[in-house]
């Protein structure tokens, strides 16, 4: 008697349930509401010139996608464009590879130290902005600056702002110095949930320490990584306050400009409002295009999981 082999178990379907869906709607009506006029306004105008006789009540010209076409085509919006996008993956990459390795270390040290590192990263984390870059400007600067006193009489009133190179060495060092405690908060949090005993038999067969951090903590806490990088590389795209506040001490503003300045110089000190829309939404198809290979990344993940 020949037997029958019994067939696969069909893979169950997950079923739909309208109930998550009905408790997040209320938000996303709120949040739809919030910007669809400011959004709105901005895409507009972006086709319109929209200057300062407009503040004072005369409609704005329809220039179709004048805007854009200049924004293509002027070598000046293009050197701000590349040197944002290569200031922003800099920073993001410095911020996350720093809050990593700060976060292994929080993992790997006695309890008293690690609570002493983490006060010190939450302090530098909660101070404002405005208070942080008064201290950092007063490092910096040229004449009674600390860093120059450190650094010798070699550097006696070297202007650190004057030079674009420099100039963004120090905005680098700022922007990662107030990025840092978050990627290692983030990265902490996902590596105490990385089981002991699974790095444990890994160490039993063999595997060094670098291994068990490439091979296996790397990989168990990599969206937790995916999730901070994209959100660095957003803010780290339209860092404005430490650079106005940087250029405002000294810089040129011609050759140190990135997006988020050169749009609040062009809207608010140009009052050309068309072209600083223009850019904005510029910007956020920029974020939308760098931000598209982590979040199809993410997807991929929790549609694998």
């Amino acid at each position: 008697m020949s037997s029958i082999a019994a067939p696969p178990l069909a893979q169950k379907k997950r079923k739909f349930h309208i109930a998550p869906y009905m408790l997040i709607l209320p938000a996303i009506i709120v949040l739809l509401a919030a910007l669809a006029y400011p959004v709105g306004w901005q895409i507009i105008t972006s086709f319109q010139e929209y200057g300062l006789k407009q503040q004072f009540g005369q409609p704005p010209e329809w220039v179709g996608g004048a805007n854009y076409v200049k924004i293509f085509t002027d070598p000046q919006i293009w050197a701000v464009i590349l040197r944002s996008i290569a200031f922003c993956l800099v920073n993001a990459a410095l911020t996350v590879i720093i809050g990593v390795a700060l976060a292994v270390l929080m993992n790997s040290i006695v309890k008293g130290a690690r609570l002493v590192l983490q006060v010190g990263l939450l302090l530098a984390w909660a101070m404002p902005v405005v208070a942080a870059m008064t201290v950092w400007l007063w490092l910096f600067n040229w004449y009674s600056g600390v860093i120059n006193w450190v650094l010798g009489p070699a550097f006696a009133n070297h202007n650190w702002l004057e030079d674009p190179i420099s100039f963004y060495a120090v905005a680098t060092i700022i922007v990662v110095w107030m990025s840092v405690p978050f990627v290692a908060f983030s990265v902490y949090a996902g590596l105490t949930q990385v089981s002991g005993e699974v790095l444990e038999a890994a160490q039993l067969d063999g595997a060094n320490g670098w291994q068990r951090f490439t091979q296996i903590i790397l990989p168990l806490i990599r969206p937790v990584l995916m999730i901070v990088l994209l959100l660095q590389i957003i803010w780290d795209l339209r860092v404005f306050t430490q650079i106005q506040m940087l250029q405002d001490a000294g810089a040129d503003y011609n050759s140190t400009d990135l997006l988020g300045t050169f749009i609040y110089r062009t809207g608010a000190g140009s009052a050309n409002y068309g072209m600083a829309a223009a850019m904005s939404v510029f910007v956020l198809v920029l974020t939308i295009v760098l931000s598209a290979p982590y979040v199809r990344s993410l997807l991929k993940e929790d549609n694998n999981g």
